[in-house]
This record gives structure tokens, C-alpha cells and sequence, in this order.
């Protein structure tokens, strides 16, 4: 009687902890893959829902980048994703998902592909990591189930992708992004700072494939719905002009979006305070909104 005794005790002492481990999801910050394009091993992180583990089904994405300066762990060790995100799916703010989170920063810096045509970054992560994590992950491989956002470098980053891809991300949510170039003479300064001999011809159509206000301006009426947009910069963030030009623009042309302006600088203060509203819009177009 006594062994029976202990042995529910042992059970009801044990069952907080195991609920708790069913309630709370897993980062994993230092993981790899090979890149034939990139001639390297290129890391990334990735955020695991709760659940996962002892599930069969499969989840919807969130492509999630840092900005310049930090890693794949920016957004695990500054941006708190895995305590957040958790937060925001027990409250039934976000719905379940697999949050991918690539490195960028490492051979060299961004996420584009270089004018130059020796560091194509861009080619590694449509042909080679989205192939790779979505093959590695139960994740839904359907344009409405996967979004993309990211802040500064990374909200740069997250304008080309979803306009150069718009078949590939039902939602994109820059965050106090680096929109590129605002004009064609500051392209020129940019690019031939490291570059002197490139040819005019090269810098204007690499401006027009990286400036979020050219790629916004070319869209055509076809594509204008084609992505959900949730744009956000703080009212003391000094890429503030370009982020506020992009949503005349994207008014002008009659392109839905979200833009918030709120109290708030470069920070990761700010980015952590965004995110909650980021996984909600998304989840909106996972939930069929």
C-alpha cells in the first residue's frame, strides 16, 4: 500500500512538469547546412512550437531575420522569440508555427545576392535553405502558409524577398527596415564606394532590383494584393524616411498594407515589443482569415 502510495505521489509531483514541458517550445540556435552556392556551411536557428515533438502534423513558417551585426541567434538571444512566440500561442494570439531564422552574417554581410555576381545569397536561400528546413521540418509548403519578416538589414531583406517572390509568402512584415536606395544617385555613391569600375548600366539595374521604392512602383496591378504587408518603424528610428516613403508609395499604388509608426527607437526594445503583432497578422493568413 505504501509503494502504491508513494508511487501517485511521485506521479501527481511529476505531472506539473510534464504539462509544462508540453506547453513550452525549443529553440535550437547553432544547427548547419551545406552550400554548394555559398562554397561554405551556413548556420541558422530554428523554434520548434510545443508539441512538436509528439505530433504527426505539420506547421505553417515564419522565415524570421536579424539585422546587421547579429547572427541566426539574434533573434533567440535578444529577441526573446522562444518566451514570446510561446506566450503569444498559449493566449491564442499566434497559431502553432516553426519559426526559421538563417544567418546572415558570415563570408559576408546581407541577404542579397552582390553586384558583383561572386556572393549570391538570395540564390542560396530560395534554391538551397528554403528546400533544405522545409524538407527537414513538418512544414507546410503552401504560399499561404509561409511568411517572412525581419528587422533593419533584415527588413530590407524581407521587402526584396516577398517582392521579388511575391508567389512564395502570403504575408512579409519589414520592421524598421533598411528599404535600399531612395534614389538612383544615392545607389550610385553606395555602390561604387567599394566598387569605382562598375559599369552605370550594372548599377541601374541592380538599384532596380534592390530599392523597395523602385520594386513597389513596378508592381504590376495583378500582383498589388498578391502579399499581406505589415510595416512598422518607431517615430526616433533614423530609417524612418525610407520606411515612411515606402507606404506613400505603396498608397499611391493602391497596395494593401498596415503601416505603424509607434514610440520607439532602433532597438531591440522596439523589435521585441513588435513581434506579437507580427505573429498575429501572420497567423491570420495561416487561420484563413
Amino acid at each position: 500500500m505504501k509503494s502504491a502510495v508513494r508511487t501517485l505521489l511521485f506521479i501527481l509531483l511529476l505531472f506539473p512538469f510534464a504539462l509544462f514541458a508540453q506547453l513550452t517550445g525549443k529553440v535550437y540556435d547553432n544547427l548547419s547546412l551545406p552550400s554548394k552556392i555559398l562554397k561554405s556551411d551556413r548556420k541558422y536557428a530554428v523554434y520548434l512550437p510545443p508539441g512538436y515533438e509528439t505530433s504527426d502534423r505539420s506547421y505553417p513558417v515564419l522565415y524570421l531575420l536579424h539585422g546587421a551585426g547579429d547572427d541566426q541567434t539574434g533573434w533567440v538571444q535578444f529577441g526573446e522569440v522562444l518566451n514570446i512566440t510561446d506566450k503569444a500561442i498559449a493566449d491564442g494570439s499566434a497559431t502553432a508555427m516553426v519559426i526559421i531564422m538563417p544567418d546572415a552574417n558570415t563570408g559576408r554581410r546581407g541577404y542579397f545576392n552582390d553586384i558583383k555576381g561572386d556572393w549570391n545569397y538570395e540564390d542560396f536561400f530560395f534554391k538551397e535553405f528554403v528546400p533544405y528546413v522545409e524538407k527537414k521540418y513538418r512544414i507546410k509548403s503552401e504560399k499561404r502558409f509561409r511568411a517572412i519578416a525581419g528587422l533593419s538589414m533584415g527588413g530590407g531583406g524581407t521587402f526584396m524577398y516577398a517582392l521579388h517572390h511575391p508567389e512564395m509568402f502570403s504575408s512579409a512584415c519589414p520592421l524598421s527596415a533598411a528599404v535600399g536606395p531612395l534614389t538612383l544617385d544615392d545607389a550610385r555613391k553606395a555602390y561604387t564606394k567599394n566598387n569605382p569600375n562598375l559599369p552605370d548600366s550594372v548599377i541601374v539595374s541592380y538599384y532596380n532590383q534592390h530599392s523597395a521604392l523602385q520594386l513597389i512602383n513596378n508592381v504590376p496591378d495583378s500582383l498589388k494584393k498578391a502579399v499581406r504587408w505589415y510595416i512598422d518603424d518607431g517615430d526616433d528610428d533614423f530609417l524612418y524616411e525610407g520606411n515612411c516613403l515606402v507606404h506613400i508609395a505603396m498608397r499611391k499604388k493602391e497596395i494593401p498594407h498596415e503601416f505603424r509608426v509607434r514610440d520607439g527607437g532602433h532597438t531591440w526594445t522596439y523589435w521585441r515589443s513588435s513581434l506579437p503583432s507580427v505573429l498575429a497578422f501572420v497567423s491570420d493568413a495561416f487561420h484563413q482569415y
